[in-house]
C-alpha cells in the first residue's frame, strides 16, 4: 500500500491528513501554527507530526509517495514561497526545506487552489472535467481546475476571482487598490456593508433590532421575508453572477462550486447566483452546472494531497 500526506497551513492551525493512494483519509491531525520568529517552527512541527503518524501506524518511509502542502500566499511551480504575511514567512523554497526535514518529495500550492482541487476531486466538483471554485468568506477567493490541473497562471494568481470588476455604480475601493472588485459586494464583509447602507435609508427593516449585524443575520432576515434583506441579497447575487459569467467566458468550466462560510446559506444562495449568472453569461455557457462545496475546512487538505497524486 502506498500513502501520501495532505497538509493545509492556516494562520491558526495546520491540518495534516494521511491518505492512501486511492484518496481515502486514514487519519487527520491538527497542530498549532507557530508564527513567532518568522514562522521558523512551522515546517519542523509539520515534519515532526508526519514522522509521528508514520511511527504510530508502522508505515515504512519507502511507502510514502510524498507530501502536498497548501500555503496562504503565492507559491510558484518550483516551490518558491513569495511571502506569506500571516505566517511571517519571507521568500524561500518550501519544496527543498520541507523535503530536507522529512526526506520525502514535496509539492506546494496556494491554499485556495488546493481547496479548489480538493472540491474537484472529492467534493462539489467531483465527476466534472473542469471546475471554478469560489470561496465566499471574509473576502472572495477561489481556484480554477481545467482538465484536472490547477490554473496557476504566469504570476501565480490564476483563480483570483474576487478581483473581477463588476458594474456596481459606487465602485467601492478594494484592498487590492482597484475599485469595484466583486469581493467588495459578495463577501461576508461586503454583504454587511451593503446592508448597513440600505438600512440607513429604510427604517422598517427587522434588521434595525440587531446590535451587531452579521452576514448570517441578513440571510436569516431574508428567509423571514424581510424586504430589505431580500433586496440586498438579490443585488449580491447579481454582482456574483456577473463576475462568474465573466470568468466563464475565459475558462468555460463544466461546473461552478460555491464554498466558504457564506455558502452555508445553501440553496437560496446557489439558485440566486445561478439565476443571475444565466442573465449575464455568454450564450454558449448555458450548460454550466452549479453546486455547493462539500468538504468544508478539509478541502485544502485533500487538495494538497492531490498535488502529489497528479
Amino acid at each position: 500500500m502506498k500513502y501520501g500526506f495532505g497538509v493545509d497551513v492556516g494562520g491558526t492551525t495546520v491540518k495534516l491528513g494521511l491518505l492512501n493512494w486511492d484518496g481515502e483519509l486514514l487519519e487527520k491531525r491538527e497542530i498549532p501554527t507557530r508564527t513567532e520568529n518568522g514562522g521558523e517552527k512551522i515546517l519542523p512541527d509539520i515534519a515532526a507530526c508526519v514522522k509521528e503518524i508514520l511511527t504510530d501506524r508502522g508505515i515504512a518511509a519507502e511507502d510514502v509517495m510524498g507530501i502536498g502542502i497548501g500555503v496562504p500566499g503565492p507559491v510558484n511551480s518550483q516551490g518558491v514561497v513569495n511571502r506569506c504575511v500571516n505566517l511571517n514567512w519571507g521568500v524561500f523554497n518550501i519544496h527543498e526545506t520541507l523535503g530536507r526535514l522529512t526526506g520525502f518529495p514535496v509539492k506546494a500550492g496556494n491554499d485556495a487552489n488546493c481547496a479548489a482541487l480538493g472540491e474537484f476531486q472529492k467534493g462539489g466538483g467531483k465527476g466534472s472535467s473542469s471546475t471554478v471554485f469560489v470561496t465566499l468568506g471574509t473576502g472572495v477567493g477561489g481556484g480554477i481546475i481545467l482538465d484536472g490541473k490547477i490554473l496557476g497562471g504566469a504570476h501565480g494568481v490564476g483563480g483570483e476571482l474576487g478581483h473581477i470588476t463588476v458594474s456596481a455604480p459606487d465602485k467601492h475601493p478594494c484592498t487590492c487598490g482597484k475599485r469595484g472588485c466583486v469581493e467588495q459586494y459578495a463577501s461576508a464583509t461586503g454583504i454587511v456593508r451593503l446592508t448597513k447602507e440600505a438600512l440607513a435609508k429604510d427604517p422598517a427593516s427587522s434588521l434595525h433590532q440587531l446590535e451587531k449585524l452579521t452576514c448570517k443575520d441578513v440571510f436569516e432576515a431574508a428567509k423571514n421575508q424581510d424586504a430589505l434583506a431580500l433586496s440586498v441579497l438579490e443585488q449580491v447575487y447579481d454582482y456574483l453572477g456577473e463576475a462568474l459569467a465573466s470568468a466563464c467566458c475565459v475558462c468555460d468550466p463544466e461546473r461552478i462550486v460555491l464554498g466558504g462560510g457564506v455558502s452555508k446559506a445553501g440553496e437560496p444562495l446557489l439558485r440566486g447566483v445561478e439565476r443571475h449568472f444565466v442573465e449575464h453569461m455568454f450564450h454558449a455557457c448555458k450548460g454550466t452546472q452549479f453546486s455547493l462545496a462539500e468538504l468544508g475546512n478539509d478541502a485544502g487538505m485533500y487538495g494538497a494531497f492531490y498535488l502529489i497524486h497528479s
